[in-house]
């Protein structure tokens, strides 16, 4: 059995002190099934979220990272930095990266080999715009992205990646795909994924992502092919957050 996973991705939302009195309110949360929780927020305000998190049970992931270990990056942050503040999970890929930031499949692949590397678990998004949903190719793309980024993972640092399914029309928006189509578009990853890796593939957690909250957490989370979530905003507000955790 797959262990379940609740990642809430922060955004660019509260600062250092903000982030304090989130993480104060969300270690109270009783997590009643065995989800591994993981909250992202910026990084910032990652050294403030660390000793905050010390010793409870969720776990501390970033948004991103450089594939260097040091040099003229002005604004990156490597992964020996993250990892001495605590952080055990790193967001790559995700479509705001790739949109805004010039994110590509050649450089999530070289974060992905990175991380394990160095002993970081990439938590890596992948996921078609509207246009490519309507154009019917949505299994076409994912399962590229997905290939892409993986590209060079041995069979034994398989099982430390995460895949999280965010379509992009999805995001933010309220829109989300139904449990059905959610499913099924995860369950093409992970067949793409079995081309590669074989049985490895019945291993590896594929998130979905595309406004998971507290209102449609149980649904999503009762179909057999999603292994957890990648949540924006209900991990920003802690009863909302908590009823997602406990779906």
């Amino acid at each position: 059995m797959r262990r379940p996973m609740i990642a809430g991705n922060w955004k660019m939302n509260k600062t250092p002190a903000e982030t304090v009195a989130l993480l104060t309110e969300l270690k109270k949360i009783q997590i009643r099934n065995k989800a591994e929780v993981v909250v992202c927020p910026m990084t910032v305000s990652l050294f403030a979220a660390g000793p905050i998190l010390k010793g409870s049970d969720i776990r501390l992931g970033a948004q991103n990272v450089h594939f260097e270990d040091k040099g003229a990056f002005t604004g990156e942050a490597n992964v020996a930095s993250l990892k001495e503040l605590g952080v055990q999970y790193v967001i790559l890929g995700h479509s705001e990266r790739r949109q805004y930031f010039g994110e590509t499949d050649e450089t999530v692949n070289k974060k992905t080999l990175k991380c394990l590397e160095k002993g970081l678990k990439p938590i890596v998004c992948v996921g078609e715009s509207l246009a490519e949903k309507q154009k019917g190719i949505t299994n076409e793309v994912v399962c590229l992205q997905t290939k892409a980024a993986l590209c060079g993972v041995s069979r034994m640092q398989l099982e430390d990646v995460v895949i999280a399914y965010e379509p992009i029309w999805a995001i933010g928006t309220g829109m989300t795909a139904t449990a059905q189509d959610a499913n099924a578009t995860i369950g093409a990853i992970r067949r793409a994924i079995r081309e590669v890796y074989g049985d490895m593939a019945e291993k590896i957690r594929i998130l979905y992502g595309g406004s998971m909250n507290d209102k449609n957490a149980s649904e999503l989370m009762s179909q057999p092919e999603i292994d957890g979530g990648l949540i924006g905003g209900a991990s920003l507000i802690p009863e909302k957050f908590e009823k997602v955790i406990n779906y």
